[in-house]
């Protein structure tokens, strides 16, 4: 069968997977984070002492970029693992996605902090950005208290009985997330060519999410083949509204973006309760706990 001639494309994805999570390439990871934040700081300090090389690409005035960086670089990281855990379960996916969206209001509120005068002072003028960074924490703390609650309830539903439907289903979903990776890099690469060409940003993130959706029809689809039940169909298919809604918040005014993403994790959490409660497994109490 086709999925199987491809196997040496799936081991690749075990490879790339297993080199990621090693605890060195983590640490080795972090150092250069932590080098990329002071390295920002000491250009944006160089830029406002007049010593910053013009030929280079010149740097915001205020030093809170440098936080706003660092988060973005972070983000990138929960991204990278993201691709790798959607071969275990489309809810590990989902509860990744709304780790990603906590981190995204996070930084939008440091993004909003960088618009404050420094030394830091509140005034008539800047009292709305002041809101913006609150309701942006809130929001977060808020999709993050939902994340807790969605991890609690996930149950693992027996859909797929086959031990072979399920390494087929296993091996098609690492395939996708294979794609994903390669696309991942590819956007990476264009965006930080771009921003290194233009300083300006490239909305990297809302180009991803946006990506997300596509490749979560196209989970909802290859999951109709192994578990064509209409309980499952409708289960995927929510999950696909929640990440939308996501997407959505992501391109909505600052005050508006955190209720968006709140509203996503609250239809998340409700779908998922609702699918575990009137699941036809739990009659016969074959719900196991843990992650779907």
């Amino acid at each position: 069968m086709l999925i199987h001639k491809l196997q040496p494309l799936t081991d690749m994805f075990d490879w790339l997977h297993h080199f990621w999570e090693r605890p060195s390439t983590q640490r080795r990871v972090a150092l250069v984070l932590l080098w990329i934040y002071l390295a920002a700081l000491a250009g944006v300090e160089l830029k406002r002492l007049g010593f910053y090389p013009l030929w280079l690409p010149q740097p915001p005035d205020s030093h809170f970029y440098s936080i706003h960086l660092a988060f973005t670089l972070i983000l990138g990281m929960e991204v990278m693992s993201l691709i790798f855990v959607i071969p275990s379960s489309l809810s590990q996916s989902m509860g990744k996605q709304f780790e990603i969206l906590t981190l995204i209001l996070l930084r939008n509120a440091f993004k909003e902090l960088s618009s404050l005068p420094e030394p830091v002072s509140i005034d008539i003028d800047n009292i709305l950005r002041v809101v913006e960074i609150g309701v942006s924490g809130a929001g977060a703390l808020c999709v993050f208290l939902c994340l807790g609650l969605y991890k609690r309830i996930a149950r693992r539903h027996p859909f797929i009985q086959s031990p072979d439907m399920r390494m087929r289903y296993v091996m098609s979903k690492k395939l996708l997330a294979l794609t994903l990776f390669l696309i991942f890099f590819g956007i990476g690469a264009r965006d930080l060519l771009l921003y290194l060409q233009t300083g300006s940003d490239q909305r990297f993130f809302e180009t991803l999410y946006t990506i997300l959706i596509f490749a979560d029809i196209a989970m909802v689809l290859i999951a109709q083949r192994f578990m064509p039940s209409y309980h499952a169909v409708f289960r995927n298919s929510g999950f696909v509204i929640g990440t939308l809604l996501m997407r959505l918040s992501l391109s909505a005014p600052p005050l508006w973006s955190p209720l968006i993403g709140l509203f996503a994790a609250l239809f998340v959490l409700a779908l998922t309760w609702g699918t575990n409660y009137f699941s036809p497994y739990r009659a016969a109490g074959n719900i196991k706990s843990g992650n779907i």
